[in-house]
């Protein structure tokens, strides 16, 4: 659904009813995660993608079906099937649970509002008792407003509590609900859309590394800062693809600044003055990523002075340095891809290796919740 967000936001606004198809459930290779939705209107305008193309006519003419019908909520299957080369399938190999429903703008007065791009998540019933499927909440701040289908009752409250526990964590998740009679009678299925705030990109050190970083750190989705004590350096104009360029003592910023486990810090200074204070403070912080710019040389001088002010072994396996993936980069940009081709590949806890030398799946998930920066999925054994 937040795939195409601004989308369904004037849609919304219009009161404009479409059908909404979401990828409730992936099993093997799929080029989607669940959470992905494609909508069509009553005029047959259709925005978003479940499959890269491989399903995409035969989704669109299920919501065409389900909006000229009024119907219930219907649900698709598709996969690949080697005895008829030519059916409506998918061509990786994978298999996709898709939920189809009508959306009528008015019996969910809610979704306008979760989807107008402010942190927020919505609360989608995909399976259950048949006159569940379908409903939706929003929590929206410290409030949640829910479809006429769940009200104010103990469903709602479970659902309104298990979407803002996913709201703390940014990320998108499918997760069972119910059976116990106090809180949640109802067995449900309920697929958590999480719009989270962007994840930070924390630089420090004005240099041309760090300009062509914060262009990749922003194409990626981050919500870029470089910081740098020099204020001559520090500016804007040099740094126009990040959010924020501050002046201060990197330790001081550092310190003094929000952080989560989403969170990027690239070193890129390579100054033992501001390094080692710098690192030292970063590797106590719950941060998904920590990266020192520098040589080898550079690299063993600052472990020995990173020991002797007493961080220690297991906080120094945190520390990626020198930082980024090798590949032979030489420029600023080459630069920027290896240090965030290397963010990606440690926050998916993947190998880095060339697809070539890895076999199984492309993107591994897991058995239970799994959690990706952005949108993710859960309850999901594997996505391709």
């Amino acid at each position: 659904m937040l795939n195409i967000a601004d989308t369904l936001h004037r849609w919304c606004r219009e009161d404009r009813p479409f059908a909404l198809a979401t990828v409730v459930g992936v099993t093997g290779s799929a080029p989607l995660p669940v959470g992905t939705s494609v909508a069509v209107d009553e005029d047959g305008t259709a925005v978003g993608s479940i499959s890269g193309g491989c399903v995409e006519g035969e989704v669109y003419e299920l919501c065409r079906e389900v909006l000229r019908d009024r119907g219930a909520p219907q649900r698709a299957w598709f996969g690949y099937s080697d005895d008829d080369a030519f059916a409506v399938g998918l061509t990786c190999g994978g298999e996709l649970d898709v939920l189809i429903q009508r959306v009528d703008p008015r019996d969910h007065p809610h979704l306008a509002d979760a989807l107008d791009g402010r942190p927020a998540a919505v609360a989608h019933v995909v399976d259950g008792p048949e006159e569940w499927i379908g409903a939706t909440l929003s929590v929206l701040g410290d409030r949640w407003i829910a479809d006429r289908t769940l009200g104010d009752g103990p469903t709602g409250r479970a659902m309104a509590d298990r979407a803002t526990a996913q709201l703390r964590t940014g990320r998108t998740a499918l997760v069972p609900l119910g059976g116990d009679a106090d809180t949640c009678p109802e067995t449900l299925s309920v697929l958590v859309h999480v719009a989270a705030t962007r994840p930070r990109m924390l630089i420090f050190g004005a240099v041309d590394f760090a300009a062509a970083l914060a262009r990749a750190g922003r194409f990626l989705g981050y919500r870029v800062t470089v910081c740098d004590a020099r204020p001559v350096f520090a500016t804007a104009e040099r740094f126009p693809h990040a959010d924020e360029v501050v002046v201060d003592w990197p330790r001081r910023y550092l310190a003094q600044t929000a952080v989560d486990t989403r969170t990027a810090v690239c070193v890129l200074t390579h100054d033992a003055k501001f390094d080692i204070p710098l690192l030292r403070l970063a590797l106590d912080l719950p941060v998904g990523y920590i990266g020192a710019m520098g040589s080898r040389r550079t690299h063993a001088e600052r472990l020995l002075r990173l020991r002797e002010v007493g961080v220690t072994q297991e906080q120094l396996a945190r520390l990626r340095s020198p930082i980024g993936l090798d590949l032979g980069a030489r420029t600023p940009e080459e630069t920027a891809i290896s240090i965030t081709a290397e963010i990606i590949a440690h926050a998916s806890r993947a190998s880095g290796l060339p697809l070539v030398r890895v076999s199984g799946p492309i993107h591994r998930g897991s058995g239970a919740v799994l959690e990706t920066a952005g949108h993710g999925t859960g309850m999901v054994s594997e996505t391709c």
